[in-house]
This record gives structure tokens, C-alpha cells and sequence, in this order.
């Protein structure tokens, strides 16, 4: 995610015109036909479901899903991209049009992914997350970071694939079984060893993404949720948010600090040196995946790590 940069204007029309197209149904020039996904493929394995993800952290989990019979394309992957305002090309939109799966977050994460389906609107099938948990704008779009939503959107997918690939979809149940007794299960163990040995525990946090995470750790997040929301959000905070975190810090009224590094603000680089002043630990996530080649399991589970490495030095035990 760019630093600071949520909610800016769509600068998606002005790419466009530098471009030198002339609508936003030019962003698919040279789509095959214009009027709807691509065919199923097929290789050496049988039928092949093209899905586009809008972001990597669901581009992972479906291309774990989806196994030999999927061939994922995520259109985030830059750690420094910010999917609220990223520009879409018209490879983007080629790429797009030619899904028979798209995966987009929804809640204002990714405008532009709604705007590319729009300019072809297709057969394909669309998986909004937001929609799928019932969401509308202005809720926390961070769902990724809950761990309850992203077994929604897994059994999701799998019930999208075995549609698309019905000749495939015992292959697809198996996939997902996997995904979520084995590939996840460090992630969950760690959940609820943090859980049974910290719940309760006070702690502050950057921004909204942590929200998300908290309460399955059993975490007590005591910082305001207005300020969460506008560091997320690339708002303004205010100066009594500000006053309450430091007061928080300073008087060791949580025992932790986590802290989105991607979007490392001033006003969070002045908590973290309050932080290191007041002997308080911090903990590191991300906005997507990092390194941007892990898996969504591996790079949450590090993530987790580091967030148990710091209770444990913070409490002692």
C-alpha cells in the first residue's frame, strides 16, 4: 500500500485520456469479441477456470483452491501499490475480460476492479467479498484479516469452481478440505495458542487492518477506533486521538504496539518512538502479502510470530 495515499481521487479517466483512449470501455480494447470471458482452457491436466484476482492475498488463496485446474492472475502484487487508487492499464482490463472467475474486496477497497467488469460485462463469474459477508461502504474492507471471512470466501470459492468446472468438483472440495485443515493449520494454532495465553491483554495498533485480527487473538485493542480508521483511510486525526494513544504509551496502558509498516505515517513513527522510550515491544503486518511470492497462509502465520514474540517479551511468559 502507498503510504498515505487511501481515498484519493480515481485517477482512472486521466489515465485513460494520457493513453489516449476515449471511454472507459477502451480500457479493453482488443478483448476477443468484447462480450464475455474466455472459455474454459485445457492443458495436460484436464480444464483450466481462468481467475483474476484483484488482489494477491485472494489471488493465493484461490490459486490454492483452484490447484492444476486454475490459472491465477493477480493484478496487485506491488507491496507498494495502493488498491484504492491504483490506475488499471488495458492489459488490466484485457486480463479482466478474458476471467472466467474474477475476485475483487469490494467495500471501496478496489473501485477500479468494478469499473473494468463494467466496461465488459460478461458471463464470468464475479466474487466481491464485501457483497459476499453483506457489507456496504464505509465498513472495514480489511477482511483478509479475519480469519472467520476468509473460510467464507474459501468455501466460496470452491463452490464457484466446482460450478464453472463441475466435471472437476471433487478435485475442488478436496482442494479446499486441504486448504483449510492443513495449509491453515499452523495459522489457526497460533490464533488460539495467542488466545489461551494473552486474551485480555491490552494493546494498541496503527490502523484499522488490526481490527480485523484482534478479537479472534482475544486481544483487548484499546486504541480509538476513529484514529485506527483514519490512518487507514488517509484522513486527518485528530489531536485528541492523538493525546489518548500517547497518554496510552506513556502511562504503559498497553502492552504491545502493532503497526502496519507499510503505511508508517509521521504521526506512527512518533507512537513507535514513544514506543521504544516507554520499553513497550511492537509487532509488524502488512497491507499484502510480504514477500509478495509467500502464501497467504505463510506470510500470516510470520505475522502472527511475531505478534506472540512480542506478548511473550512484553509479559514475560
Amino acid at each position: 500500500m502507498q503510504i498515505g495515499l487511501h481515498h484519493r481521487r480515481d485517477r482512472t479517466l486521466a489515465l485513460a485520456l494520457a493513453l489516449g483512449l476515449t471511454g472507459a470501455g477502451s480500457l479493453l480494447a482488443g478483448c476477443a469479441g468484447g462480450g464475455g470471458p474466455a472459455p474454459l482452457g485445457h492443458d495436460a491436466t484436464g480444464t483450466v477456470v481462468e481467475v483474476v484476482a484483484a488482489e494477491n492475498f485472494w489471488g493465493s488463496i484461490a490459486s490454492q483452491i483452484g490447484g492444476v485446474h486454475a490459472q491465477v492472475t493477480s493484478i496487485i502484487t506491488n507491496p507498494n501499490t495502493d488498491p484504492h487508487a491504483y490506475e488499471p492499464t488495458p492489459a488490466d482490463g484485457r486480463t479482466m475480460a478474458g476471467a472466467n472467475l474474477v475476485v475483487e474486496n469490494g467495500v471501496g477497497y478496489d473501485p477500479w476492479a468494478p469499473r473494468l467488469l463494467a466496461a465488459d460485462p460478461g458471463a464470468r463469474t464475479v466474487l466481491d467479498v464485501g457483497n459476499l459477508l453483506g457489507l456496504k461502504e464505509g465498513d472495514n474492507p480489511h477482511r483478509w484479516y479475519n480469519p472467520a471471512d476468509v473460510k467464507r470466501v474459501v468455501s466460496t470459492l470452491v463452490a464457484d469452481f466446482e460450478k464453472l468446472d463441475p466435471a472437476d468438483s471433487d478435485y475442488f472440495a478436496a482442494q479446499g478440505t486441504a486448504f483449510d485443515t492443513v495449509a491453515l493449520a499452523p495459522f489457526d494454532a497460533l490464533i488460539a495458542s495467542i488466545r489461551a495465553d494473552y486474551a485480555g491483554t491490552p494493546v494498541g495498533a496503527s490502523e484499522s487492518i488490526f481490527s480485523m485480527l484482534a478479537p479472534s487473538l482475544g486481544l483487548d485493542l484499546i486504541t480509538p477506533s476513529s484514529f485506527l480508521r483514519a490512518i487507514s483511510e488517509g484522513s486527518d486525526v485528530t489531536a485528541g486521538d492523538k493525546t489518548t494513544i500517547d497518554d496510552q504509551i506513556q502511562g504503559h496502558l498497553i502492552r504491545i504496539y502493532v503497526y502496519n509498516s507499510q503505511n508508517a505515517t509521521p504521526d506512527i513513527q512518533a507512537q513507535l518512538a514513544g514506543c521504544r522510550a516507554a520499553g513497550i515491544p511492537t509487532a509488524t503486518i502488512t497491507e499484502t502479502l510480504d514477500p509478495a511470492t509467500a502464501t497467504y497462509q505463510a506470510w500470516q502465520t510470520a505475522q502472527l510470530q511475531g505478534i506472540q514474540a512480542a506478548l511473550a517479551k512484553a509479559t514475560g511468559h
